[in-house]
């Protein structure tokens, strides 16, 4: 933990790193939920090595987590996505930048459903998106209360490349969820909850990190393309954003 007098936004923590390679700059940026008095904010840190930082500090005020730069410029502004909590609700925003530091043009994404819906009540991104040639792919966790306690499960969505406040499909229904003994019980019970992966060198193979009963990292491997037509196989039409 960082000297809580230097990097009074850490003095009680951080969390849930989500880490993107930017190409024009030659470095990891990691957003990550830092934690101070006010609550959980998201800040911003570069790195080359991963031995040291340039902590850009809070670029989002507390209540806010689940934030993930994308690793390119759109129309000339930096993209961040983030999970801030309102009036509004619990929804996934992006928020744009000229220098990763002046944040603004903050708009709704993706609005947490209503009802009976497994991603009632709280949503928010999980790994950081991914490129592909039909949209930027994300991987986003709902939360759904209910009488026992919480429930966690894993959707996709797609958002336009070059207009990435565009949703241009949302899944019907979850396509990850706890089902294994190490998933079901822990410190948690039933959570998976991602925050980072890796693809494979052919470009398809995905390697999806996660946090199984906030007790242990486990492994899942599938496929962009899988991923992808699943999507157009349980995603329905109209409002994307809503549904």
């Amino acid at each position: 933990m960082a000297n809580p007098k230097e990097y009074p936004e850490e003095i009680w923590g951080i969390e849930d790193p989500r880490i993107t390679y930017v190409p024009e700059l030659e470095q990891y940026a990691v957003a990550y939920t830092s934690f101070s008095r006010g609550g959980p904010g998201v800040s911003l840190a570069l790195t080359k090595d991963f031995k040291s930082f340039e902590r850009y500090g809070v670029i989002m005020s507390p209540e806010d987590k689940d934030a993930a730069l994308l690793p390119r410029r759109i129309n000339g502004r930096w993209a961040l996505i983030h999970r801030p909590m309102t009036a509004l609700g619990a929804h996934m925003w992006i928020s744009y930048s000229p220098d990763l530091r002046h944040w603004g043009s903050h708009k709704i994404i993706l609005e947490a459903r209503r009802g009976g819906w497994w991603d009632a009540n709280k949503i928010g991104l999980c790994s950081p998106p991914i490129e592909t040639a039909k949209g930027w792919l994300m991987i986003y966790h709902g939360v759904r209360q209910t009488a026992s306690g919480s429930i966690y499960r894993l959707g996709l969505a797609l958002f336009d490349l070059e207009h990435p406040d565009v949703c241009l499909q949302r899944g019907d229904s979850w396509m990850f969820g706890p089902e294994a003994t190490y998933e079901l019980s822990g410190d948690v019970e039933g959570v998976v909850f991602p925050c980072g992966q890796t693809i494979g060198a052919d470009g398809d193979t995905i390697h999806l990190y996660y946090g199984a009963a906030d007790t242990s990292v486990a492994l899942a491997t599938g496929s962009i393309r899988s991923l992808l037509s699943w999507l157009d196989s349980n995603s329905s039409k109209g409002d994307a954003t809503r549904l």
